[in-house]
């Protein structure tokens, strides 16, 4: 049987509830084909991973991956792959990067060319605030 939690999870935008304001403006992006980087911030099992997925949808190949298990060669290894997949597919890449905060300034350097080049849109969620815990 399928846990409660992952039958309640919504399966659309429409579907998450709270920040209307919010949600109808990440709405409005993914319809103009204009998802910029951003990072989630909340605390435990407030949906930050559900939305990412989300805004994933079928536009994007979402890459999850944990800044607590992943380190730069993982980075690489995914980017290395958004940039196939575009060129064979047409398909953009959304890098889901959770626990953020975790990783270090080098790290989350890593990570900045290829966000400004378009290579993969950024998703990070973190628990603590990013004014001080992300770079």
């Amino acid at each position: 049987m399928t846990p409660l939690a992952e039958r309640m999870r919504p399966r659309t935008l429409s579907e998450v509830a709270g920040q209307p304001e919010i949600v109808d403006v990440l709405r409005e992006l993914l319809d103009r084909r204009a998802l910029p980087s951003l990072i989630l911030w909340g605390p435990p099992g407030c949906g930050k991973t559900t939305i990412a997925r989300l805004l994933a949808g079928d536009r994007y190949a979402f890459v999850p991956m944990s800044a607590v298990l992943a380190g730069v060669k993982d980075v690489r290894q995914a980017v290395e792959e958004a940039k196939e997949r575009r060129k064979l597919e047409n398909l953009g890449t959304l890098l889901f990067l959770d626990e953020i905060h975790r990783f270090n300034k080098a790290q989350q350097d890593a990570l900045l060319a290829h966000v400004e080049s378009g290579d993969i849109v950024l998703i990070g969620a973190t628990t603590e605030n990013p004014s001080f815990e992300v770079n």
